[in-house]
């Protein structure tokens, strides 16, 4: 009979998911990260390319700059991405388990949501200045940097605009952003691999004794869950993103400094210069491009390193 796979102790468990999703995100995110960059040049409209769409943006910026360009601010990512994903997948895992035990029917029924939501935030608030500098470094253009690097830009904005205040801008709509994000990502992947496993087990699932129910998804299971749940998540929470990069870039250019003011002012702002589709919306087409791939890349490598360490990806199935 086949051993369940189980960690030897709790920083046994803590380690192995610190691992798998820091690889996870890492993975993701070079995957998109051309998109990653037009996205931004795209949402806080960059005089430079707000008149292309995605690949006409993608083909200017090899053009005008490189081909490497396409990856500008990447290394501050990096940097950013491996703590903030190792966070949020191993806060998602530790709060699922202990919301699990309790015995309150509304949290029963939205643990998933819950310990999404709550992991997202944990992971957003000890990475977010890395998240502004990476920003930063992937809005220049060529010929016109400010910034040489990820400490230079940290002390940059430390001392010209107004201390940790400046690194953390934009902080509070990637808070508000991030409850719906994360909860619905982590409640739609978890939810779409149960009735995966329910209802098509022969079909995107294969048999592992060793897990919580016998079953593990297949590598097209994993894709498929994990792009309708970034999907479903980038869809409610587009707005308050596009809100986050106008203030983190606000001091870039003397013209959007008003975007700096506050998410409500932000957000209204927005909305009466540019409407819903063209403003709280924009990039919301390139935004699916990467974002589905992102999130279907992050939580099948997710998943498939912890099959490597041996950490159980399965579910009771009734």
């Amino acid at each position: 009979m086949a051993l369940k796979m189980e960690p030897k102790n709790d920083l046994d468990f803590i380690m192995k998911n610190l691992l798998a999703g820091g690889v996870a995100g890492m993975c993701a995110k070079t995957a998109v990260a051309p998109l990653d960059r037009i996205k931004i040049l795209l949402q806080a409209q960059s005089v430079h390319y707000k008149h292309h769409g995605v690949f006409g943006g993608l083909s200017a910026i090899v053009r005008q700059e490189s081909l490497f360009a396409l990856y500008k601010g990447n290394g501050a990512q990096m940097v950013r991405i491996f703590p903030y994903a190792a966070t949020q997948f191993t806060s998602f895992e530790i709060y699922k388990k202990y919301l699990s035990v309790l015995n309150i029917p509304m949290v029963r029924h939205g643990d998933k949501f819950i310990a999404g939501a709550a992991a997202g935030v944990t992971a957003v608030t000890l990475t977010y200045p890395l998240d502004t500098i990476r920003a930063r470094l992937a809005f220049q253009i060529t010929g016109e940097h400010r910034y040489t690097g990820i400490a230079h830009t940290a002390v940059t904005m430390f001392r010209t605009e107004g201390g940790i205040r400046a690194l953390y801008r934009g902080f509070v709509p990637t808070m508000v952003g991030m409850i719906p994000y994360a909860g619905f990502s982590f409640y739609c992947f978890e939810s779409l691999k149960y009735l995966c496993m329910k209802y098509l087990p022969t079909t995107l699932c294969r048999k592992c004794e060793r897990n919580t129910g016998g079953l593990v998804l297949t590598v097209p299971g994993k894709l498929v869950c994990g792009g309708l749940a970034g999907a479903a998540a980038q869809s409610v929470s587009y707005p308050l993103d596009v809100t986050r990069r106008r203030m983190q870039l606000a001091c870039m250019d003397p013209n959007t400094a008003k975007f700096g003011a506050g998410m409500i002012k932000t957000l209204t702002l927005i909305y009466r210069e540019n409407g819903i589709t063209k403003g709280l919306y924009r990039g919301m087409s390139i935004n699916y491009l990467r974002a589905i791939p992102m999130v279907a890349t992050s939580f099948s490598t997710y998943e498939l390193m912890k099959q490597l360490l041996h950490l159980d990806t399965g579910m009771k199935v009734a």
